[in-house]
């Protein structure tokens, strides 16, 4: 059950969002009385510190919640943690906060609960929406958002690559979008073998899904997301606390199905095209082996070093399919690898890309939307690295090092026309709950790419 936003409430009561400058000014528009009862029961602007407020009569009259030190705060999305400490009704913002729009929409944020296997849902609040900030545009942030943790938290018995195709044609229902799929052994014909090699050890068929729209006279805007909808590494098996959490190895078609989904109610003036390779990586006698050579949908030979590296395989060859069309941006979403959460946490994805231009540009969305992501190189000189003794290119590489590098140069050899490239390797999930964030599947990248192609792509 997720917070709702409401036009106005006459009962709505008076909630303070308060940074250490403002506590003054707060302090004297509560009154002596309400203000001592605040420092009495240990309030301080401090980030995520509260107390509420008694009426006249004793009952629930506020709420206070400190912010720190406002937009210079370490966490901008800290209004989030009112989801875990607000009381339910209505509540008004009794005086500005410094982002009016991104502090509704990490409320918002933070009361997301997944509910779907639960009897009872939490009881939830309205807020109404403060001056300046439209409520249309943090509600469709906050769905898209949305729709990614749903995805990501469902189980794999319930979202396989069949039902993965299901949510991709609700998303492109009510904006007509043409979507199409190819299925099981179809994509040895089609000429997709390695998304057929990684998805063909299990009883649930693999399958490229593609939806297409949008003007073909508009600038071609591809979007593709790695479908792992199960990942137990295949007989490189993972060990059971690595697997625990592989339901969300489709986090990448979750979060370009968002996005395609923001692109579409935007009305962005592109030629849309959103590819999910769709699969299962499970273990039976027809699971693809380490050591097993298998040609590519661009035609380079491919050496399997380790089938729990299967991600960027059948990405390859959606990323060839996608890539012929030339597109003028091209980016790719994956849960590709352990060494980005090494590399850099859990919060923070990794971008790959040649040009410094869409990198800077990307730099500038995230910081402006708290949506954070870092740059890594695109390093040639270790593509050696990816040599095979037997086949055109090993997918992985010996040593260890670099892994996210290395995976990133991999999925290069499988662009070339397009414009501009642009790779993230992204978690998906938050392990502990941060302030908009609750713990579980989360859209990585999603609102800092939002801002960007709203940017790049004026109407």
């Amino acid at each position: 059950m997720h917070a709702a936003l409401i036009a106005t409430d006459p009962a709505a009561r008076p909630l303070w969002l308060v940074t250490a400058n403002d506590w003054p000014a707060v302090r004297e528009a509560l009154g002596a009385p309400a203000a001592a009862f605040a420092e009495a029961a240990g309030f301080a602007p401090e980030p995520g510190r509260h107390v509420a407020l008694p009426d006249a009569d004793g009952a629930l009259g506020g709420f206070l919640f400190g912010l720190g030190r406002g937009t210079e705060a370490a966490d901008r999305l800290i209004a989030g943690k009112l989801a875990e400490v607000l009381p339910a009704g209505a509540w008004r913002l009794a005086v500005p906060p410094p982002e009016p729009a991104l502090t509704v929409l990490a409320i918002l944020l933070g009361s997301y609960r997944f509910t779907r296997y639960r009897s009872a849902s939490p009881a939830k609040f309205r807020l109404v929406v403060p001056d300046g900030v439209d409520a249309e545009e943090v509600s469709r942030l906050a769905e898209a958002v949305f729709l990614v943790r749903d995805l990501v938290n469902t189980p794999a018995n319930d979202l396989g690559p069949a039902e993965l195709e299901d949510a991709v044609r609700a998303v492109a229902a009510p904006h007509g979008a043409e979507v199409t799929s190819i299925v099981g052994e179809d994509l040895l014909a089609a000429g997709f073998p390695l998304i057929h090699a990684v998805g063909k050890g299990s009883a649930r068929a693999p399958r490229l899904i593609e939806l297409r729209w949008g003007d073909p006279a508009h600038p071609k805007l591809t979007l593709v997301g790695k479908g792992v909808c199960f990942d137990t590494g295949g007989l490189d098996i993972k060990p059971a606390s690595a697997m625990l959490l592989m339901k969300k190895d489709m986090g990448g078609a979750a979060t370009a199905l968002a996005l395609a989904k923001l692109v579409m109610e935007r009305a962005l003036p592109v030629r849309l095209r959103l590819l999910v390779p769709a699969v299962e990586n499970a273990i039976s006698g027809t699971a693809f082996r380490p050591g097993d050579v298998y040609p590519s949908r661009k035609g380079l030979s491919i050496e399997v070093g380790d089938t729990d590296a299967e991600g960027r395989l059948v990405l390859a060859d959606a990323l060839a399919l996608a890539d012929a069309e030339a597109p003028d941006l091209l980016i790719d979403f994956a849960t590709l690898t352990g060494a980005a959460r090494v590399a850099l946490g859990p919060d923070i994805p990794p971008a790959f890309t040649d040009d410094d231009d869409l990198a800077a540009a990307l730099a500038r969305h995230a910081a402006a939307t708290a949506d954070p992501v870092w740059r890594l190189p695109l390093w040639r000189p270790y593509a050696s690295g990816l040599d095979s003794k037997v086949a055109d290119l090993s997918s992985v590489a010996p040593g260890g090092f670099a892994g996210s590098i290395m995976a990133a140069l991999f999925l290069a050899r499988f662009v070339e026309a397009a414009k501009c490239w642009l790779h993230l390797d992204i978690y998906a999930w938050t392990p502990k709950p941060k302030p908009g964030r609750p713990e579980g599947g989360e859209a990585q990248t999603l609102r800092a790419l939002d801002a960007l192609l709203q940017d790049r792509f004026k109407l």
